[in-house]
């Protein structure tokens, strides 16, 4: 009886390793067998811009580095007090950078010091994209003589975020349907996906144009005027989708 016993316990081994490795094998067959299509999707959604941030400032010469220095600093206060009598809080105008460099002239093979530069900008936050232009304008009739340019940009991106994340995988499960389709199979479900990232930036060729077209109907205007951006908000996704 024991030794029946002992036979039957090592035949009880013996088939639940046979069925352990049949699953083993199914599993691997079944794997095998599935079959899946990678593709990569893109949503871009539109928003209004509702900041802009103005770098203007002063540039002086002068043989006195002080004097040239003086000059900038008057001017930029000038500015200051010119941007918060129309309603910029203080806050929202910070320096941007500060230069002094000196200038030589070449006669006769020798080094000559002939002024020096001096220079300021301000950096200036706006949330009130019609006054833009106004600002400009103003800052020049204070002293202003450089314009470096303007960035646009928007304080509230998430739902626009959300929105192009939708949008991309969207896109991603129509050209999976395309491949499927092309190649005799049928989308069955999806095995990964992941984000590929979600950027904003400035719609700078679309704002080149308008800018150009405001200019022209406004030539008779000798004010500075400005067409706020657009920001694109740009969402990628990765999906692996199953087919049979």
């Amino acid at each position: 009886m024991w030794r029946k016993h002992k036979k039957g316990k090592i035949n009880m081994k013996k088939l639940l390793v046979l069925l352990t490795a049949l699953m083993l094998l199914l599993m691997t067959a079944s794997v095998m067998a599935e079959t899946t299509i990678t593709v990569n999707g893109t949503g871009e959604v539109r928003i209004s811009a509702d900041t802009a941030v103005i770098s203007l400032g002063v540039n002086a010469r002068d043989k006195d580095v002080l004097k040239a220095q003086q000059m900038v600093n008057e001017s930029i206060a000038a500015i200051r007090t010119a941007l918060i009598d129309r309603n910029v809080k203080e806050e929202n105008i910070n320096t941007e950078y500060i230069n002094i460099y000196a200038i030589y002239d070449y006669q006769n093979g020798e080094e000559m010091l002939t002024a020096y530069n001096a220079s300021s900008t301000l950096a200036i936050r706006v949330t009130d994209m019609e006054s833009v232009g106004a600002l400009i304008d103003a800052s020049f009739e204070a002293g202003a003589n450089t314009l470096n340019g303007i960035t646009f940009s928007a304080s509230d991106t998430e739902e626009a975020e959300t929105e192009a994340l939708k949008m991309a995988v969207k896109a991603a499960r129509a050209k999976a349907e395309v491949l499927a389709e092309a190649s005799g199979l049928k989308i069955t479900g999806t095995k990964t996906i992941s984000e590929g990232g979600v950027f904003n930036y400035e719609n700078s060729v679309g704002n080149i144009h308008a800018k150009q077209l405001d200019y022209a109907e406004a030539a008779a205007d000798a004010g500075t005027v400005v067409q706020a951006a657009k920001m694109i908000v740009n969402a990628t996704v990765s999906i692996t989708f199953t087919a049979e």
